[in-house]
């Protein structure tokens, strides 16, 4: 293999890669190995990635070989690769599937590639408890209720089971796809949504069944599920963020399916109806009246013969759905995300638990083919003003992050960049964490706030306002994050944000990709005081943009000004 100085990547040891930003090749090297690699570090000039065991089991679920990684690896690689790394690769990307759950006669079994495999882990605490009686010398009995919690363990010890035990079927329902959707529009599935739906399904295989399709928001991750519910024809349980989204799954599933207003129910803290197609919030499901006591809506997850449960926004899973997903592997089970990315790092989880990543495109791709709208990311920096960088100083470390997001300078900008975008066709989203902030921008410009504390009635109306250009600016709080149905949206400006959360910043860019009729570009702001708290954590927030192949144009709050001023006197 000749290796070539001019390459990109520096493949190193310790399983790190550092990728030169400013090299020719960067788009495609990134691209090459972002499907097996994870960004940890996105710096102006060379960005860190780490070959991590969950991140190669990913890659391996999803069909990609050890020899495939090795040979990206080898073609963008500056130097020869470590001698010690294509071994350690293959290793790690064998453990995949060395252990294996498959239904023999009807009785559910651990199956081990080998004997001292098997003996190693039945030794292994979190794995030994939930193995039954031994079968043969690599195969032991496991009670159908430990299936998730085996799985749970054996990839906490560094051998993820290929679950190959099948599913079942569930009640059956008659639902077929519509060519023209109940609205009257043209109605067809786009080709990565069939791919995904095809790879999930696996044509009823009990390869398919259970895993995560990653799609950026805006691609249409709804109709992905309601694909794979047609595909499987059983009865479906849906559980989502918000009564917002379940409106919004409601409404698609009408108009996209055969399906009657009968047949598909609501389950919110409003209504609490089941039906043969079910949509409920995670917060219906994870309520108790007591911290200590029971869930008395887990019910649910048995109510009706599920065939399909569908997770939406699946890196938002609460804890307690982990627990009761762990006791219904027998269902099939499809997580939708727009990244993988957990703050609370409970990945290993969702891998075991919902399945592997089984499919996913990257954001650019999409960008490319015109399904997502190109966007703009700025990063504008702005300073304290002076009587706050004092209080900003002696503050205690955990206050200093408020300080920093509620700087009013921010307020200053925002009325440039609604100057900026005050063309008819622009929508503009404001969005942010601290309500006392939100309330003063939205009074200050006159703008409609919507927060946790709207009411569902005035929230949907004002969307609804927003989707016909009644209303053409919205002030959000953290609930603009989830599965709200703006389509035109075209603008956003993030001037707060949770501390450095990637997978927020997913959410958040998401709101504004839907391709628009009137193909203006999707911009997205993000408000930082310079010298603060806030500019560590907005590092952390653009490592989700760099893993999509985004980069942000970083500019002083003078030189928005300046850049503003000059289109105003272009445009007269």
């Amino acid at each position: 293999m000749q290796y070539n100085p001019a390459n990109p990547l520096i493949v190193q040891g310790d399983k790190t890669i550092l990728l030169e930003v400013d090299n020719p090749l960067h788009a495609e090297a990134r691209d090459a190995i972002a499907p097996f690699a994870e960004l940890e570090k996105s710096p102006e000039h060379i960005h860190t990635y780490r070959l991590s065991p969950l991140s190669l089991w990913n890659a391996a679920a999803a069909g990609l070989t050890a020899e495939e990684m090795v040979s990206r690896l080898e073609t963008f690689s500056k130097f020869p690769l470590p001698t010690n790394l294509p071994a350690d690769l293959r290793d790690m990307v064998g453990r995949y599937g060395r252990v294996k759950l498959q239904r023999v006669e009807g009785e559910l079994r651990l199956i081990a590639a080998d004997q001292p495999l098997i003996e190693e882990l039945a030794r292994q605490k979190g794995v030994r408890e939930y193995l039954g009686q031994r079968i043969d010398p690599t195969s032991f009995a496991v009670d159908d209720l430990d299936r998730g919690v085996l799985k749970q363990g054996l990839i906490a010890v560094g051998y993820p089971a290929e679950d190959l035990a099948g599913y079942a079927q569930g009640a059956a329902m008659a639902v077929e796809l519509r060519e023209v959707a109940k609205s009257g529009a043209p109605f067809t599935v786009r080709d990565y949504q069939r791919g995904a739906v095809d790879t999930f399904h696996a044509g009823g295989d009990v390869k398919g069944g259970s895993g995560v399709i990653v799609l950026p928001c805006g691609a249409g991750k709804t109709i992905v599920g309601i694909a794979a519910l047609c595909a499987i024809k059983t009865e479906t349980l849906v559980l989502t963020t918000s009564t917002t989204s379940v409106e919004q799954w409601r409404r698609e599933i009408l108009d996209k399916t055969d399906l009657d207003e009968s047949q598909v129910a609501t389950y919110t803290g409003e209504s609490k109806a089941i039906a043969p197609v079910t949509l409920a919030t995670y917060q219906i499901v994870t309520y108790r009246p007591k911290k200590d006591g029971d869930f008395p809506h887990f019910g649910l997850f048995n109510s009706r013969d599920w065939g399909l449960i569908i997770y939406d926004e699946v890196h938002l899973l609460p804890a307690p759905v982990f627990r009761i997903t762990a006791d219904i592997q027998a269902r099939r089970r499809l997580g939708l995300t727009a990244t993988l990315v957990r703050e609370d790092h409970r990945e290993e989880d969702v891998f075991s638990l919902i399945g592997p990543k089984k499919y996913d495109v990257p954001w650019r791709v999409l960008e490319s083919k015109g399904w997502i709208a190109e966007a703009q990311c700025h990063e504008i920096r702005l300073s304290l003003p002076p009587n706050l960088r004092m209080e900003y100083a002696i503050a205690e470390w955990r206050d200093k992050f408020r300080l920093a997001s509620e700087n009013p300078v921010k307020e200053d900008l925002i009325e440039q960049l609604l100057t900026r975008h005050d063309h008819p066709e622009d929508r503009v989203l404001i969005i942010g964490q601290y309500i006392k902030q939100l309330r003063r921008i939205a009074d200050r410009f006159d703008i409609p706030l919507i927060t946790g504390a709207t009411t569902n009635n005035e929230r949907e109306d004002l969307y609804a306002r927003f989707r016909t250009g009644a209303v053409r600016k919205l002030v959000l709080s953290k609930v603009g994050n989830f599965a709200i149905d703006l389509p035109d949206a075209n603008v956003m400006i993030q001037i707060s944000g949770t501390f450095g959360s990637r997978q927020e910043e997913a959410q958040r860019l998401g709101r504004i990709l839907r391709p628009k009729e009137a193909e203006r570009p999707a911009c997205f702001y993000s408000l930082i005081t310079r010298d603060t708290r806030e500019m560590d954590f907005a590092h952390h927030r653009q490592l989700f943009l760099t893993e999509q192949g985004y980069s942000y144009e970083i500019l002083d709050e003078s030189e928005l000004s300046a850049q503003i001023l000059q289109e105003s006197k272009a445009t007269g």
